[in-house]
């Protein structure tokens, strides 16, 4: 049992090693063609922020004013709540007040009528904005010219969606880093190389850039309101439509905002267990994907058969595997400081991965915003 081990823990680390050098070729593919997407444009459109909101989050304030300081000659900002009295809304107030020439408003939602909240509030504010839509969640800070790298692909009638790699960044606390560097290494290798490999066919909800047009070729974004994974989906059917989804080159900052472990740990579950549903050969090809759990099984089992120097190397072998995807993906690529500075801590979220991603097919519960859903085929959520 041992040798059988000890051949899983090499096949492992050989799969993994695998993974990194295509992120690695994926990153170079990506920052070599970095700005081809960009073309010179005289006018651009008029464009509604759709930006949903849900209570107070940590540097609330800050995300949002980002959104009132964009260098983008028309725009608007349409907030949406569930209720008037939700404590998102004051910020919202202060901001209306800071920034009197941004063009703003309100639309409430009221209690979802199906599973999933933000869609239901997002058919809302459609429908009060204009044919250009920059769909954006609250817990996001962006540059000034965010939107004008955004919007500029959509004004060619083949792309569908626009969507952005992020970075994570820490609200504070030891879980919240962990969280943070996952979404600025381990997302964005993934998505480099689905990339690379078959092109996007998804989308990244915290920044989504569309047209309305596309948005009523799905059947509406009511379409998607009984998934989790909206998002993805939202790529997916744009691209089944013939549309191009383009991953831009405009990358943008996202809040790690649990910062204790237990809220950490839950929402890393909940992603992982509605991407099993949504891509399901997808997720079970990810457990490859990892290089610390296969280096500490060569560890044991290698200093068990042959001394502790041999199992050493397996594990050394999976730290600086790890290292290097830290240094080459988050910093180099997305330019995450975190990820250069904590190098030597991403081999330990790589592993906190890897239980995450078991423990993603023990069940097929969620629970959302307080509210606890079942996962049922193809990503669809049942509320219990």
């Amino acid at each position: 049992m041992i040798r059988v081990l000890f051949v899983c823990s090499i096949l492992g680390l050989f799969s993994s090693t695998v993974y990194l050098l295509l992120a690695l070729i994926a990153a170079r593919r990506f920052r070599r063609e970095s700005g081809s997407e960009r073309q010179p444009v005289t006018e651009l459109p008029f464009v509604s922020v759709l930006k949903p909101l849900h209570g107070m989050e940590p540097m609330l304030e800050g995300n949002l004013e980002s959104f009132f300081r964009q260098d983008y000659p028309k725009f608007e900002i349409v907030f949406g709540a569930r209720h008037k009295d939700d404590p998102a809304l004051r910020i919202v107030e202060g901001l209306r007040l800071k920034y009197p020439e941004v063009k703003t408003s309100v639309v409430l939602s009221g209690e979802p009528e199906y599973p999933n909240a933000k869609i239901f509030a997002l058919e809302k504010m459609v429908s009060a904005a204009g044919m250009y839509l920059v769909i954006t969640d609250s817990d996001v800070h962006v540059s000034p010219d965010c939107l004008e790298q955004v919007v500029t692909p959509l004004l060619d009638s083949a792309v569908g969606v626009v969507t952005c790699l992020y970075r994570g960044v820490a609200a504070g606390g030891f879980w919240s880093v962990l969280e943070a560097l996952g979404m600025s290494i381990e997302m964005t290798s993934g998505v480099l190389i689905a990339n690379m490999l078959e092109g996007m066919r998804f989308a990244l909800g915290p920044t989504m850039a569309t047209r309305r047009d596309v948005l009523e070729s799905i059947g509406g974004i009511r379409s998607l309101g009984s998934y989790c994974a909206d998002d993805y989906l939202l790529g997916k059917l744009a691209f089944h439509l013939g549309k191009r989804v383009v991953l831009s080159r405009h990358f943008i900052d996202h809040v790690a905002m649990n910062t204790s472990a237990r809220a950490s740990l839950a929402h890393q579950v909940r992603w992982m267990r509605s991407t099993r549903f949504s891509r399901h050969a997808g997720h079970i090809g990810t457990g490859l994907t990892y290089a610390m759990p296969f280096g500490l099984l060569g560890l044991f089992t290698g200093t068990a058969l042959y001394g502790s120097p041999v199992g050493g190397i397996f594990l050394a072998w999976a730290f600086l595997n790890r290292m290097l995807q830290s240094v080459a993906i988050g910093w180099a690529v997305i330019g995450d400081p975190q990820a250069l500075r904590f190098c030597w801590l991403y081999p330990l979220r790589d592993l906190l991965g890897f239980f995450v991603w078991c423990a993603s097919f023990a069940g097929d519960e969620i629970t959302w915003r307080n509210e606890r859903y079942r996962l049922v085929t193809d990503g669809k959520m049942v509320r219990l």
